[in-house]
């Protein structure tokens, strides 16, 4: 098991990437390929004491894509970038999977260019668990593409009800389509033209419209979305996580000695609903419908989200995430010929 990771172009430098890396290999006993500057790169591992693990080697990329290039033109005009040698690891079978915490533009971009999508996906779509009452709901599409045809949609929910029961372990996952309300007649036009085909779809468990409220609830699994809307939900949800949890200790610090007292009293309640909301946890976001198992993580991500997302990775090579969406891709597009052919 090797896994590539892009440790440049994040918002911490490489430091915190590498880090991650060395407590990866420790824990889930993979190799981990370090993409970017070499002497950068060995410096840090010699300062964590892991310039000698055997599980850690590193390949030199002379170019970083940053945030605020454009991804398509940084691709394809940067060979040597690292986030694109990486991808060509993958692409060339030396690597397993990959994990970036880069521009999220660029990784889909070097994805979609270097590795290629499989047989009969239209659009790739990244899945991001989110906390909920009852586990974990996932969320797609998050970001990889902000327009979405209705049939991208339909694959989406199919990618992800599989993303759900390999990775999660959810059987028979519920799978939702996020709207304005419940009723099957609301929406705007790209909701109302995809509800059908989710209705019809046989390889998921289609429950019908779900709402912004039920992501947190626990009563779906899979909320399908475009990317657009998928992205300012996950970004709403973080900040208001974030905010929750700093209103709680401010409201403690300056509600006086008993306030205080009670504080301290349910200190460890609060630690535990701290780490149950902290997106670290999961590591990165998966995206769907590559060739190879290729995790995007935040630009901000320290050590204990890159090792975790390093776990994920693993996880995704060994249940075979990427052979099994072949498998339902394949079998949704001969029963979409079959309709047409019948029609």
């Amino acid at each position: 098991m090797k896994i590539a990771l892009d440790v440049m172009g994040t918002d911490y430098g490489p430091k915190e990437l590498v880090l991650g890396a060395v407590m990866a290999v420790k824990e889930y006993k993979c190799d981990v390929v370090l993409v970017g500057d070499e002497p950068t790169i060995k410096e840090l591992l010699k300062s964590y004491g892991a310039e000698n693990e055997p599980r850690l080697t590193v390949r030199h990329a002379s170019e970083v894509i940053g945030m605020h290039e454009h991804p398509g033109i940084a691709v394809k005009t940067k060979k040597d970038a690292s986030i694109v040698v990486a991808t060509d690891l993958l692409r060339n079978k030396e690597c397993d999977a990959l994990v970036s915490s880069g521009s999220t533009g660029a990784a889909v971009a070097a994805a979609l260019f270097h590795l290629g999508r499989i047989r009969g996906v239209g659009r790739p779509s990244i899945a991001t668990p989110i906390p909920s009452l009852t586990g974990t709901t996932v969320l797609l599409d998050s970001g990889a593409k902000v327009d979405a045809k209705p049939e991208h949609m339909l694959q989406n929910a199919i990618m992800g009800s599989i993303y759900a029961e390999l990775m999660l372990n959810i059987k028979n996952p519920r799978v939702g389509l996020l709207n304005i309300g419940e009723e099957e007649i609301k929406g705007n036009e790209q909701t109302l033209a995809t509800y059908p085909l989710l209705k019809e779809e046989k390889l998921i468990h289609f429950i019908g419209n779900v709402e912004g409220r039920d992501i947190n609830k626990g009563n779906v699994d899979v909320v399908v979305c475009d990317g657009f809307v998928g992205n300012v939900v996950l970004k709403a949800a973080e900040g208001l996580a974030t905010a929750i949890l700093t209103m709680v200790k401010e409201a403690i610090l300056n509600g006086g000695f008993l306030a205080k007292i009670g504080g301290l009293l349910i200190k460890p309640a609060l630690r535990g609903l701290k780490k149950r909301l902290d997106p670290e946890a999961y590591g990165g976001a998966l995206l769907l419908g590559v060739r190879a198992p290729f995790f995007i993580c935040h630009g901000s991500s320290k050590a204990k989200a890159i090792k975790n997302a390093i776990g994920a990775a693993v996880d995704g090579v060994e249940r075979n995430i990427c052979s099994r969406i072949a498998e339902d891709i394949a079998r949704q597009t001969k029963a979409d010929k079959v309709v047409g052919t019948l029609r």
